[in-house]
């Protein structure tokens, strides 16, 4: 009797848990923001966490506009080649990993020159939280797509 009182109650509590995942929108389907109002956010958070200026929000929005645009361009040319299906070869995967390095290395320059050491130093720290978060995630998307990949394949050794 116990038994089937704590199997009851865990039937009841995964359908709770399920039908919650079913009631929140998946990512495709949720609305997207217009780049205007992804660079007014970032702007935003930007100024809140640094305290900028009006001189320094001026001077970090020309920067953002033109990060989200290397972002766009970039992620439109991965979308292409993805449809190609064509792998990188060593010296492109080299060479664009030489531009991304460039690029952060131009960042920094330019923020060195926009704010004062204190909030250098704060987006720094900033930056580098970003980072680790950024490298949690995907290790744990790597993690599960290689989870995935060992059940795909003891299943198929079972069959």
């Amino acid at each position: 009797m116990k038994k089937l009182i704590i199997a009851v109650v865990f039937v009841v509590s995964m359908t709770g848990v399920a039908k919650d995942r079913k009631d929140r929108p998946k990512r495709a389907e949720m609305e997207k923001f217009t780049l205007e109002q992804s660079n007014q956010l970032m702007l935003k958070k930007i100024t809140l966490e640094l305290e900028l200026s009006v001189k320094q929000q001026g001077q970090m929005k020309s920067i953002i506009v033109g990060q989200t645009a290397k972002r766009e361009s970039r992620m439109k040319e991965r979308k292409a080649n993805k449809d190609l299906n064509s792998q990188l070869s060593s010296d492109e995967r080299v060479t664009r990993k030489s531009q991304m390095l460039d690029e952060h290395i131009n960042m920094k320059a330019k923020m060195k020159n926009i704010l004062p050491e204190d909030q250098f130093e704060k987006w720094n720290t900033m930056k580098s939280k970003q980072e680790t978060r950024r490298s949690e995630r995907m290790q744990k998307k790597r993690g599960d797509r290689m989870d995935q990949k060992k059940r795909h394949t003891e299943i198929n050794l079972i069959r």
